[in-house]
């Protein structure tokens, strides 16, 4: 059985709970406070994990969840602006192809 879901049914999935479980979105400015919340504790969990402090004595860090709960957000965000993300990403990797093809391959700090 197959559990992968798109990012129009993540979409989907995010607008159906937050419209019956979470009673309404919030205000743009509240999920932006919220987006940079979160993208705080991604930050900190990857400074442990990878920097030079460490980890408080009982402490169980989940990056795993925490990068959930950063798409969650930034789902509720394109859904509140209307944007569809797939399309919007597909857009993103032309892009970023377009414009990289060569700066990274020719970029001797990545060889």
């Amino acid at each position: 059985m197959n559990n992968d879901i798109t990012i129009r049914e993540a979409q989907d999935m995010v607008d159906n709970w937050i419209k019956t479980i979470g009673v309404r979105y919030f205000s743009p400015l509240t999920n932006m406070a919220i987006l940079a919340e979160e993208t705080g504790e991604v930050a900190r969990i990857m400074a442990r994990l990878h920097g030079d402090q460490s980890f408080k004595e009982g402490e169980t860090p989940n990056l795993a969840d925490e990068l959930a709960d950063l798409l969650w957000v930034t789902i509720a965000i394109a859904n509140q602006e209307g944007i569809d993300l797939t399309e919007a990403l597909q857009r993103n990797l032309e892009k970023k192809t377009s414009r990289d093809k060569n700066r990274h391959i020719n970029n001797p700090k990545l060889k």
